[in-house]
């Protein structure tokens, strides 16, 4: 026996090892078909409490940001804004840049709503909320917050943070998504990436030169709220027939 030939007999057994394992964790079909009934009920329940809330902002950022950070009272300053020029706010429902969201829209004059999302450890909803919504899955909710926002609003946050934005980019990109004003807070944190994916994916033409205009980096809750306004003065608020479709398709 060749020495080829004791590699693939040690690969197709190591195969065969892999597929027993995966097979003996396999849910069985009536346990398939009641975690998609889950789904459903769960996307089913969030849409219809979430219709009444627009206009809506969803503000996205860290949960290790602790109130004394800097970041925590300008994101309470940028909700504030918002809610009292009309829009509700929309965070994750949980702590750090979460909770300053709803706290400064609690202390506003529009509803102040939280996503929570159900983890064995770090999320747990904050008192400051009209509205609360928990998700246990997470796609679930990544698409409430895109199907129910009018713009979305990145403050500085880790993977999480990065995933809820470069997913909005992704939907809006590719036609899935109705185009919104996407703004993120902090020239200092976000100018790195921002100029990464210019000098890098818009060089090698991994995206095209209207994908870096999704985003704009902003600093002070009047500007982001006049930036909002100004997108919506011009293309108007309500969504048009093909938008509409766009967001059935989602």
């Amino acid at each position: 026996m060749t020495d080829q030939t004791t590699h693939n007999e040690s690969t197709k057994a190591k195969v065969a090892h892999l597929k027993s394992a995966v097979g003996a964790t396999d849910l069985t079909p009536g346990q398939e078909a009641w975690r998609a009934l889950q789904i459903m009920s769960e996307f089913v329940y969030a849409t219809e409490k979430l219709r009444p809330v627009q206009p809506a902002v969803s503000i996205f950022g860290s949960a290790r940001i602790k109130a004394d950070n800097p970041w925590y009272q300008r994101t309470v300053d940028i909700a504030r804004a918002l809610s009292d020029s009309g829009f509700s706010v929309i965070s994750g429902g949980g702590p750090g840049i979460m909770e300053a969201a709803n706290v400064g829209a609690f202390e506003g004059k529009s509803l102040s709503i939280g996503l929570n999302i159900q983890l064995p450890h770090e999320q747990h909803g904050n008192p400051w909320q009209d509205m609360g919504i928990s998700f246990k899955y997470f796609f679930n909710r990544k698409l409430a917050f895109v199907r129910t926002s009018s713009a979305l609003i990145c403050m500085p946050g880790g993977f999480g943070t990065l995933d809820e934005l470069t997913e909005a980019l992704t939907l809006i990109q590719t036609g899935k998504a109705r185009r919104m004003p996407i703004i993120l807070v902090g020239r200092e944190f976000w100018s790195g990436l921002h100029d990464w994916m210019r000098a890098t994916l818009l060089r090698d033409k991994l995206i095209s030169p209207g994908d870096i205009e999704l985003m704009q980096i902003l600093e002070e809750p009047q500007e982001i709220v006049d930036a909002i306004f100004d997108v919506y003065e011009r293309e108007g608020i309500a969504p048009t027939v093909q938008e509409r479709q766009q967001i059935l398709t989602l």
